[in-house]
């Protein structure tokens, strides 16, 4: 079963954040939390490793409607993004919503996947 929604970029790291940030943006996601991997490993572990940055990125009006369907599907949320270095590329991979309905099998999730995979889809096709 695949998971995510993935786009390869030839920009480099910084300039696909900056524009990952504003593509989802447009598309009515805020940047709810950040994850930088990397300076994480880097400064508990002392592990080296490409750049890599996980956004999570939440549509307010398609979280309330999620949350209405199953209050344990703030398990799922945000919508996990994440930018990544892939040798001379930047990946740009987000979580499949509907993922949301397959694990949980509750078809009233169904609108709410069927939307959000638009907007992020569109916001990855805005990348390119």
């Amino acid at each position: 079963m695949s998971y995510d929604r993935t786009i390869r970029l030839d920009s480099d790291f910084d300039t696909a954040v900056t524009a990952v940030r504003k593509a989802l943006a447009d598309q009515g996601f805020g940047v709810l939390t950040e994850i930088d991997v990397k300076a994480t490993l880097k400064a508990k572990l002392g592990h080296d490793m490409e750049d890599y940055l996980i956004l999570g990125a939440c549509n307010p009006p398609l979280a309330r409607q999620a949350l209405e369907a199953d209050r344990s599907i703030g398990l799922l949320l945000p919508c996990n993004v994440v930018v990544r270095r892939d040798g001379d590329t930047t990946l740009v991979q987000a979580l499949d919503p509907g993922t949301m309905v397959t694990l949980t099998g509750l078809p009233t999730l169904e609108p709410v996947a069927t939307d959000a995979t638009a907007r992020l889809d569109a916001a990855l096709r805005s990348l390119t």
